[in-house]
């Protein structure tokens, strides 16, 4: 069984929980205060239960607060959701994605970055 895809609140909870790693509720929680300051604390308890619910979180009942921890690694999940974005919108195009990309306008920084990436991988 595959996990599902991610919706978009659920990706920002898996971005607030990657770094910190296996978390409570609570810990999710203020972790996500700093860009939302008006997010309830039940709000998230209860997209953690149903990504636990869909496979996305795992759940450690051991202790009294239950701790969650993604069921897949951060790049994993990633290259999982890209190709799936370049089968439906690029018909399988690794180019056309990245001109894509390249055309959403990314920095100079970043556009280095890439090709230095791509030079490591030619060797």
């Amino acid at each position: 069984m595959s996990i599902p895809k991610p919706t978009a609140a659920e990706l920002e909870l898996l971005q607030a929980l990657w770094p910190l790693g296996p978390s409570t509720a609570k810990q999710v929680h203020e972790a996500m205060l700093a860009d939302k300051p008006d997010l309830a604390y039940g709000t998230v308890l209860r997209l953690m239960q149903i990504m636990h619910g869909k496979g996305i979180l795992t759940r450690d009942e051991s202790q009294r607060s239950h701790v969650y921890a993604p069921a897949q690694a951060q790049d994993a999940l990633q290259t999982n959701l890209i190709k799936d974005l370049m089968q439906r919108a690029f018909a399988g195009s690794a180019k056309a994605l990245v001109q894509a990309a390249l055309r959403s306008g990314i920095s100079k920084k970043e556009r280095a970055e890439i090709e230095k990436l791509l030079k490591e991988e030619d060797k």
